[in-house]
């Protein structure tokens, strides 16, 4: 297993992969190889089937974990070992399609005012107010805060993709208080010891114990505010090409699904029952 993990991963490097995403791939691969004690290449079309269902059945795994992992065998067999298309065929879970829950307004306003921590305030104002990815939060750099262009540089995007988004007068005025405090650098959020940017699952936990402290109990982890970003920037009037520019798709039909939760342009609406011209009638 160990020379194909090592083409996995070079395969991987060369086709710009995030580390997150590498890591997650060989784990699922490793998974596959330990559940049939053999390696992925002697190991058939119809075992890699049964051990998807094995997954979805007898663990109760989710479906974003099962695609996860056939993901990870498409391209184990379809790119490192050069398989024909045919020849193993891994197909997809269908995942049940759920809209993200948004938090409202105040629901965020809570949410940073239960906030004590200056450091944990600052990575909230940063998700919600320049829609960053938990990764991009976790990777950001000092020197990636432009004050003189009011803008964010986020050099660690998904698919290795750089871009620019907003940076509000009133997060550069958190930023600074935070900075002032701490002292960070080069990451703007560094773990303990400073060299190296904080991991993924420390934010993660912040944000949940902020959630309870402010009693929200919508679903969802840190990615929620960057959900709150697009939605309530469309119900603001923003257009969808800028918001799609801003989060970094690189699809617009990625930002429609926007369109599905924003609710500006429906509050206040009239019901179509409400237009019908019903007899009044007394209810006893």
């Amino acid at each position: 297993m160990s020379e194909l993990r090592t083409r996995m991963d070079n395969d991987m490097i060369i086709r710009g992969l995030a580390d997150r995403t590498r890591k997650s791939y060989l784990a699922a691969v490793t998974g596959l190889a330990k559940y049939y004690q053999r390696p992925p290449d002697k190991i058939s079309e119809q075992e890699v089937q049964a051990y998807l269902l094995h997954m979805i059945k007898d663990r109760g795994l989710s479906w974003s974990t099962c695609n996860l992992t056939v993901a990870a065998l498409r391209f184990l067999y379809n790119t490192t070992l050069s398989y024909e298309r045919g020849k193993m065929c891994v197909p997809a879970a269908k995942r049940p399609r759920r809209l993200p829950e948004i938090l409202s307004r105040q629901q965020i306003v809570r949410l940073i005012e239960q906030t004590e921590s200056l450091k944990h305030r600052a990575i909230f104002m940063l998700a919600y107010g320049a829609g960053l990815r938990v990764s991009e939060l976790c990777h950001l750099r000092v020197c990636d805060i432009d004050a003189e262009l009011m803008s964010i540089r986020v050099n660690y995007g998904k698919g290795a993709k750089d871009r620019y988004t907003l940076l509000s007068s009133r997060l550069l005025e958190q930023l600074r208080s935070y900075w002032r405090l701490y002292r960070p650098r080069p990451w703007m959020f560094p773990a303990r010891g400073g060299d190296k940017p904080m991991d993924i699952s420390t934010a993660q936990r912040a944000y949940q114990h902020a959630k309870q402290r402010a009693r929200i109990t919508k679903r969802g982890g840190i990615h929620g505010l960057r959900h709150a970003f697009a939605t309530h920037l469309l119900e603001a009037g923003t257009d969808l090409h800028t918001i799609q520019r801003l989060l970094g798709h690189s699809h617009i039909r990625s930002t429609m699904l926007y369109l599905h939760l924003a609710h500006g342009d429906l509050v206040g609406r009239p019901s179509p029952l409400d237009l019908l011209e019903l007899p009044h009638r007394q209810t006893s």
